[in-house]
């Protein structure tokens, strides 16, 4: 069973029990329609002194787990945090969040997280915490590899809200898992002397999808046939996700004069145990010529040498596209050889680039 006096403080949260004396709070939170109450909160006024009273304290009683309110220093509730389906002899349990609209950005629902998990495996025999985020959620999928949960999965239209099935993410932590986030390339913007790499964000796709629908991309790249909006949308989002699981990053690189879409850049299939991974870029038509796409890359490229401890980067490009081949050769990329059949049976030009060549 878990303590119903529990009280867990962390740097600027206490996570404890809901109780009467939040009555005027929940109250106001269930008056505005905000939700991020735990399941079976009151949709109504009415039943809000039956569900701080008993309701809220079933779960807890059932053995099966508890809620508990975050509030802040000054004792206001600013989000829940909840364990639930706990198994006591598999040693397993799951934990779910909420933050109010007001206060999310700020990391709270990490700290949160963090502080409970650290708490049940202190306190109680559970071996494993599980966690589910919606594959479209960022934020949470956020949360959870700040937490230090790893991401175990996808569990297809595995969930069911009022627009359709969502893809469900499930994570795991250990009771011997370290409390520390897993590999991450951290988000971030570089400078070269005429450009601005940023994170991709939506307003970014009119002008990738141009880019990649261009004759000559279509011909040289393996972007999509009948490259549309909504492809760069779904690039895009899934450019975070690759990020949150540890397996690449990507940056728009705009002109710094003008703020114009210049290039695509991203990192991808990162090997953390041998510090290597492997570029790709693509240049919008409008700039083709300038020699943006080799200054994004070479930037990109010294950032993973220099700040992330990276020991290689490699590039691939058709063998009939020698505009690519050239951008990787002014680059300093050097050329190894060809890979065949790498690519849809496709043989690519391999180059590289290790510190040394930087030096």
């Amino acid at each position: 069973m878990f303590d119903p006096d529990v009280s867990i403080a962390t740097a600027r949260l206490t996570l404890r029990p809901f109780g009467p004396q939040d009555t005027t709070r929940v109250r106001s939170i269930v008056e505005s329609g905000v939700r991020f109450l735990p399941p079976g909160a009151p949709a109504h006024v009415s039943g809000i002194a039956q569900w701080l009273a008993n309701g809220v304290h079933e779960l807890r009683r059932s053995g099966q787990g508890l809620h508990l309110a975050m509030t802040d220093v000054d004792g206001v509730i600013v989000g829940a945090i909840s364990l639930f389906k706990t198994s006591w002899s598999a040693g397993t349990a799951e934990v779910g969040y909420g933050v109010h609209p007001l206060y999310r950005g700020r990391g709270l629902a990490t700290e949160a997280l963090r502080g409970l998990v650290g708490w049940t495996f202190e306190t109680t025999e559970l071996r494993r915490i599980d966690l589910t985020a919606n594959l479209d959620n960022a934020a949470s999928l956020r949360v959870a590899q700040k937490a230090g949960f790893s991401w175990e999965g996808v569990l297809r239209a595995a969930a069911m809200e009022d627009d359709g099935p969502h893809d469900l993410v499930v994570f795991g932590l250990l009771r011997g898992d370290g409390r520390a986030p897993a590999n991450i390339l951290p988000r971030t913007e570089l400078r070269t002397q005429r450009l601005l790499l940023r994170p991709p964000v939506p307003a970014d796709a009119p002008e990738l999808a141009a880019s990649a629908a261009d004759p000559f991309t279509q011909a040289r790249t393996s972007v999509p046939r009948g490259y549309t909006e909504e492809h760069a949308r779904a690039f895009i989002e899934g450019t975070e996700r690759t990020r949150i699981r540890g397996a690449g990053i990507g940056w728009t690189a705009v002109e710094l004069e003008t703020g114009r879409f210049a290039v695509n850049v991203d990192i991808r299939d990162v090997d953390w145990n041998n510090r290597s991974a492997e570029v790709g870029y693509m240049t919008a038509p409008w700039v083709r010529g300038h020699g943006y796409a080799g200054e994004a890359v070479l930037a990109v490229a010294r950032w993973l040498f220099e700040r992330q401890g990276f020991n290689r980067l490699q590039l691939r490009t058709a063998v009939d596209n020698p505009e690519s081949q050239r951008v990787a050769e002014k680059a300093g990329f050097v050329r190894e050889g060809v890979g065949r059949a790498s690519l849809g049976g496709e043989d690519l030009v391999v180059y590289s680039l290790i510190p040394a060549d930087l030096a």
